[in-house]
């Protein structure tokens, strides 16, 4: 059997239920062709938009992922690779998220007397 580099991950999300003002879930779904062998593992790397990719995390065995620390306001990048015994596939499609959080709704307000 022959083996080549597998197809990148598909379908790269947000899982929101995972956000929060310094973190953002990803999910994805492995690609149909695996190049001849088994998904070993995935590789994340994130970039400040517009900036440079850096790795973020590797040797993921589930197609999931929480990247913590991030720094409310600002908008990554994240793009994620598969990996079979050959190499690493080519990179999923990016996708871009704001680190924030939508803050609850204030409380209701309340009227004081003032007296003299």
């Amino acid at each position: 059997m022959i083996t080549t580099y597998p197809d990148p991950p598909i379908s790269l999300v947000e899982v929101y239920a995972q956000r929060t003002p310094t973190s953002l879930g990803y999910a994805w779904q492995p690609a149909a062709f695996t190049g001849g062998d088994v998904i070993i593992d995935y590789q994340l790397s994130i970039a400040v938009q517009g900036g440079a990719f850096s790795v973020l995390a590797s040797g993921l065995t589930s197609p999931e992922y929480v990247a913590t620390s991030l720094t409310p306001g600002v908008t990554y990048e994240v793009k994620v690779q598969s990996r079979n015994s050959y190499d690493f596939s080519d990179y999923s499609a990016t996708l871009t998220l704001l680190a924030a959080f939508k803050p609850e709704a204030p409380a209701a307000p309340t009227t004081y007397r003032v007296t003299n």
